[in-house]
């Protein structure tokens, strides 16, 4: 149960991010209300799974799909640069998060 908190946690956190983006220095008051409810459950979320998960492990995921999730969201949604090496270091990150759920032994 604690990798679903986790995943959870990450979506929320790009929701954050994204929702951070949209609030136009905090004055689109409906971006700003999603971007404290994504912060909330993405907190709370990730709680949840640092009690089942060793911190380190947990956070360092949650901070990787977070990145992961937020590049993605800026190239689809925002019109930012996808280049071959930005791609790369996106996939190196990936394996990183993956690598760290294959050792964390849970």
């Amino acid at each position: 149960m604690g990798w679903i908190w986790l995943l959870l946690a990450s979506a929320f956190e790009v929701g954050f991010t994204t929702t951070l983006r949209l609030s136009h220095n905090f004055k689109n008051l409906y971006a700003v209300a999603g971007f404290v409810v994504c912060v909330a459950l993405s907190l709370l979320f990730l709680e949840l799974a640092e009690r089942l998960i060793p911190l380190g492990t947990a956070y360092a995921i949650w901070t990787g799909i977070g990145a992961v999730g937020t590049v993605a969201i800026g190239i689809i949604w925002f019109g930012e640069p996808a280049t071959a090496v930005r791609l790369l270091l996106i996939a190196g990150l990936i394996a990183c998060a993956i690598g760290l759920k294959i050792t964390s032994g849970r």
